[in-house]
């Protein structure tokens, strides 16, 4: 194995009254592509700032191969003082060349010379980004990188991070974004960081075999491990399998209500029977809805009735929020009606988290300073409610303040599903939420008794919560769709084959073609058919690094391990090949067309 170019060796740091880790020892090689998983509050962001030397540790060294340059995202990146994104983008002695930020702002759709403090959370973050990839890194930390941008966006930053030629670490609660690009994990769990040379494809298949591990030897343990038995006992597996039991429930509800949808997309109202209207939360006829003589929904018809979840999807400046604001009441539309049941009583989780005061505790936010909650007309110890959204019990008296972005988001969810409620209204829900939170948060709206409108970027998150996905062009056309965003895409991809999001390097033009042209057999046969070909190498993937992913493997049969560590650069290998012919192929197509 060659020499890494960073590491860290026996690494501690204190934070407040003790250490938030001691005694990690973790190395970065060149081409590493690394997810970091673990719980909120667990220092995945501090690390990443160790990692690129923004702080400093309380024991430890860092070594790292002279000239290599190491750049962050932070989550929350900090554009104060700066008049306009170029000012910030270019401030600084290490600034990038502006005509490498300005090729990538071109790319990710963002004009440099906006105004920075009246700019959107999504604008603000491409304009980080462009800074972060525009600096030339080798080593890339990316903390949240997905957070406030698109799907469009998503997939642009993912195909640049796959041509990349550095190494990158990467937190993120999109899990689709980490299947696709990781290649090895470094889990950071209650104070120890494991490393394993599987990507984040093959993580839930570890992580249980090392909680089984420690629940076959915890009767060994002494009682300083009482305080977690409660993580161990609850753990993520049996969430895991409830929710399993939750997928299989919500593909029923996807094919009960694609029965009601027509085969162009638009709810078929035809039904009118006395059960469907008693049933039904919010009927819209006919809407439609402009600013500025633009048109943001045309001709939309959609009767949500009880029960439904329904996914909103679409680029920044869509109209995501717009529709959302229209189905709830809180606008009227231009010409159309929606009506809502008069029994209609939402919650609205919005993604500015505005209630949020820093000053206040725990304690305050849940139960106005007591120690008892209603929850849904019973009353529940503030102590054991905490624990249900996975909360230690000693936080009930921490500020809000002082807790991260993810916790303050699960505080957040607690206070609000306590309330009673039929419609739950969640405007970008998985932003700050680690992977176990999400879980929770997938199984408490599939507990949901009442009616459910989300608007995410998070795919996977939608593929396992929600019902009809309703999904915006920018045109101002609504396609509902029956099934969450895989299917939507499916529909899309079915309806205009669309060319890959942009390359992080610059792709030669297409040459032009004469009128009448056509792809080859050959071609035209690798243009249907790659990417089908390219799902299944996925698939193959994630098979192998499940299998991987065994921490006894290795000693228990060398040889098995060698050849499946072979097989997934195989892999790899093919399907970068094959994405690229795929590519080579569409421009093709968009100069034939």
């Amino acid at each position: 194995m060659p020499a890494p170019i960073l590491a860290y060796e026996d690494l501690g740091l204190i934070q407040g009254s003790g250490w938030l880790f001691r005694h990690l020892d973790l190395h970065l090689q060149a081409r590493d592509r690394l997810a970091l998983i673990g719980r909120n509050g667990a220092g995945k962001s501090t690390l990443l700032r160790l990692i690129a030397g923004a702080i400093d540790a309380d024991e430890g060294r860092r070594t790292i191969v002279p000239g290599t340059r190491v750049v962050m995202l932070e989550q929350e990146p900090s554009l104060a003082g700066h008049a306009t994104f170029a000012d910030y983008v270019l401030a600084g002695d290490d600034a990038p060349a502006p005509h490498e930020a300005d090729a990538i702002a071109g790319q990710l759709g963002i004009d440099l010379t906006r105004d920075a403090a009246t700019a959107s959370g999504g604008e603000r973050r491409r304009a980080a980004i462009v800074r972060a990839l525009a600096m030339d890194p080798d080593v890339l930390l990316l903390d949240e990188p997905t957070n406030h941008l698109d799907v469009v966006a998503i997939e642009w930053l993912e195909s640049w991070l796959q041509r990349f030629t550095g190494a990158f670490v990467v937190i993120s609660h999109d899990r689709t974004f980490l299947t696709r690009l990781t290649r090895q994990t470094l889990w950071l769990d209650r104070g120890a960081l494991r490393r394993a040379e599987v990507g984040f494809g093959g993580f839930e298949a570890w992580t249980e075999q090392v909680y089984a591990d420690e629940q076959r030897n915890a009767e060994r343990l002494d009682a300083r491990l009482k305080l977690e038995e409660h993580w161990l006992q609850r753990g993520v597996t049996g969430r895991r399998r409830r929710n399993q039991g939750r997928l299989a429930k919500l593909k029923d509800m996807r094919a009960e209500r694609a029965a009601m949808i027509g085969p162009q997309g638009a709810a078929n109202l035809a039904i009118g029977t006395d059960d469907v209207r008693t049933k039904t939360v919010i009927d819209a006829k006919d809407v439609s809805k402009s600013f500025e003589d633009r048109p943001i929904i045309r001709d939309l018809t959609l009767r949500v009735t009880r029960g439904d979840r329904i996914g909103i999807v679409g680029a920044n400046g869509a109209g995501k929020t717009t529709l959302l604001r229209l189905l709830t009441g809180e606008i009227a539309p231009d010409s159309g009606e929606v009506r809502l049941a008069k029994t209609l009583d939402g919650v609205i989780i919005d993604q500015q988290r505005k209630l949020m005061a820093p000053e206040k505790t725990v304690r305050d936010v849940l139960a106005d300073g007591g120690d008892w909650i209603d929850v849904l007309g019973s009353r529940k110890h503030i102590h054991g409610y905490l624990k249900e959204f996975l909360f230690e019990p000693g936080l009930v008296d921490a500020k809000v303040g002082t807790l991260s972005g993810g916790e303050r988001s699960r505080l957040l969810l607690a206070r609000e599903f306590a309330r009673h409620s039929n419609l739950l209204v969640l405007d970008e829900p998985t932003n700050d939420l680690d992977l176990e939170t999400l879980d929770l948060l997938q199984e408490v709206i599939g507990d949901y008794e009442g009616t459910v409108l989300i608007v995410s970027h998070d795919r996977d998150f939608l593929d396992r919560t929600v019902t009809v996905t309703l999904g915006l062009d920018g045109s101002g056309k609504v396609d509902v769709v029956a099934g969450g965003y895989e299917d939507w895409e499916r529909k899309r991809v079915k309806a205009a084959p669309s060319r890959p999001a942009a390359s992080a390097k610059a792709e030669k033009p297409a040459p032009r073609r004469e009128a009448g042209a056509k792809l080859s057999y050959k071609d035209q046969r690798d243009y249907d058919l790659l990417p089908a070909r390219i799902e299944e190498i996925d698939r193959a993937i994630a098979r192998d690094e499940a299998a991987l992913a065994d921490p006894g493997l290795y000693v228990r049969d060398a040889a098995a391990f060698a050849r499946l560590s072979a097989a997934i650069d195989r892999a790899r290998d093919e399907k970068e090949a094959a994405e690229m012919r795929w590519l080579d192929l569409a421009e093709q197509v968009e100069a034939l067309t």
